[in-house]
């Protein structure tokens, strides 16, 4: 929690500078003191306190004041800090009105000027009163907060981004959060603006694209230079190992990646088979460790950045970016990975983000609640976010086509499910259709075994199946296999089409891809092992044969 604030108002700076004076001289190791002579302007500057999440924890008012007496500061204030202790500073004339105070605002004390000496007439009544406020408050949460709609697939962008990027936020549903109501109000904040984003310094975005986000949060995703010897594109495990190598081993190094660091390994609550961590550790606590190492060896990390397109002039790469500009390289390792492919069932598509994810346990789990969620595939990334889920959720199905588990998880997983009360695995089932009004409400199964059909209220669907290569906008030059994954290595020269792009006269190195200088590595490479000790493997081995590239340009 940040420093607690003493606010103090007095019209006279004669008597407002003793006041500090005796709060700082006592109280400053634990609290901030502000002090203004204008109850005005203390009542304005509530709203900025608010929006930063400060907490008042006592007001100090003098009575007799120009603008408005202090009584009526009082019970203004009251309605921005309402569990605030609150002191009227009197002379003997105002006592009747200082009495009466205590029950039309609820007054915690009031004092008489003058107050010397303030060891034996201030100290101990402000002691008092603070020692009550600090048994009573509950710490506001200090950090960014975030405002908008559950079902909201533009709050559900933001959050993923967030939590993506390892930074602290609070989540404050519209409907039902006080404090997301009070801020609403103060910052005439219509719901039509939601989701609104609120920054420590109090100020506030609304309805913000991610590349606004990113530029106030500091992540960058301009580029220092014009020409890098490596450029490694996607931030994910077999990335960020070839940015920690690439870096380490000297080469002038950037790391691009569009959304955050992990890649899919990076949405997983827990990673219990790599080694090292015989406990095991969750797929963000990977990607922050690694980030660090990257950028702390010189990796030039840039995100939120996208690549666009692979032009070869000559002996460069160049690179052009979603935003427009375009940086050079000497060489290039592509690990962007795969994403979750789409499940066309009918209704579905209408409530992505709204109750359907793709991944992103982590980031909705809380809304899960007392429902029953439904979790659609068999491999470890849905066993693991079954695994957190239940933490959360009424109870957990495991959706999937095959009888068991058995042939797509591992056996660690396996067991943990089978241990979990609230966790039932639903083989030979899929899902036939999804309805709702605004957000998913039901979802309609099918048991293909016995061809039982029955539908199920649902609190939410995370869909985990299949591997989608994001290899999209990767250029024709470079060969694909039939489902989109990168060929790589002697698979490109035995390849028709790879016989024709390959124009060197040695082979391809390992992971080297069909032209000269382009490495793929990870999940994203064709015959790639889909785990994550191995994607960092490549993305480390992948350097050593940039190394090798290098010496021959």
């Amino acid at each position: 929690m940040k420093q607690p604030i003493l606010f103090s108002v007095d019209d006279d700076p004669q008597v407002l500078r003793a006041v500090t004076r005796d709060l700082k001289n006592r109280f400053r190791q634990e609290y901030r003191v502000l002090s203004t002579t204008s109850a005005q302007e203390a009542l304005d500057s509530l709203i900025e306190l608010k929006n930063k999440g400060e907490v008042v924890a006592l007001f100090l008012s003098d009575q007799r004041m120009p603008e408005m007496l202090g009584v009526e500061f009082l019970e203004k204030a009251k309605t921005f800090y309402p569990e605030a202790k609150r002191v009227l500073l009197t002379a003997y004339s105002d006592t009747d009105a200082a009495i009466k105070a205590i029950n039309d605002v609820r007054l915690d004390y009031y004092l008489m000027k003058p107050w010397d000496p303030p060891e034996e007439k201030f100290y101990p009544v402000m002691h008092d009163l603070l020692e009550e406020w600090q048994s009573q408050v509950i710490p506001d949460f200090a950090g960014m907060r975030l405002i908008g709609y559950q079902f909201s697939p533009q709050a559900h962008k933001i959050k993923d981004f967030l939590s993506g990027n390892l930074l602290p936020y609070q989540w404050l549903d519209a409907a039902l959060a006080p404090q997301a109501q009070e801020l609403m109000e103060l910052n005439q904040i219509k719901p039509e603006h939601l989701p609104v984003l609120f920054f420590e310094d109090g100020s506030f975005l609304s309805q913000p694209e991610l590349p606004a986000i990113a530029a106030r949060i500091g992540l960058n995703p301009k580029a220092s230079s014009e020409l890098y010897d490596v450029v490694i594109i996607g931030a994910g495990p077999a990335g960020l190992g070839a940015a920690v190598y690439g870096a380490s081993e000297g080469l002038k190094t950037a790391l691009i990646e569009k959304r955050a660091p992990g890649g899919q390994a990076g949405t997983s609550s827990r990673i219990e088979n790599y080694l090292g961590f015989p406990t095991g550790l969750s797929g963000s606590d990977l990607a922050r460790r690694a980030i660090t190492q990257a950028t702390r060896f010189g990796t030039e990390f840039l995100a939120p950045q996208e690549v666009m397109q692979i032009e070869v002039e000559g002996p460069y790469k160049i690179l052009y970016l979603a935003d427009g500009s375009k940086i050079s390289s000497k060489a290039v390792v592509i690990t962007t990975g795969v994403s979750y492919r789409q499940l066309e069932t009918p209704g579905l598509s209408s409530f992505t983000g709204a109750g359907v994810y793709y991944g992103a346990a982590n980031t909705e789990a809380h809304a899960c609640k007392e429902k029953d969620i439904y979790v659609v595939g068999g491999g470890n990334s849905a066993g693991q976010a079954a695994m957190y889920l239940s933490q959360f959720a009424k109870h957990v199905y495991i959706v999937i086509r095959k009888p068991d588990l058995t042939a797509t998880m591992s056996a660690y997983l396996i067991e943990q499910i089978a241990q979990t009360e609230n966790i039932t695995v639903l083989g030979h089932t899929e899902i036939t259709e999804a309805t709702g009004d605004q957000h998913l409400q039901s979802i309609s199964l099918h048991n293909r075994k016995s061809d039982e059909r029955r539908t199920v209220p649902a609190g939410g669907v995370f869909i985990f199946i299949g591997a989608k290569p994001y290899t999209d906008w990767v250029p024709s030059s470079i060969v694909k296999d039939d489902k989109g994954f990168i060929r790589t290595g002697r698979e490109v020269v035995l390849e028709e089409n790879g016989k024709k792009k390959w124009k060197l006269k040695r082979d391809p190195y390992l992971l080297e891809t069909s032209l000269p200088g382009v490495f793929a590595a990870g999940d994203v490479r064709s015959g790639a092992m889909n785990r994550v000790a191995s994607a960092v493997g490549e993305g480390a081995m992948s350097i050593s044969f940039v190394h090798k590239y290098l010496a021959e340009i």
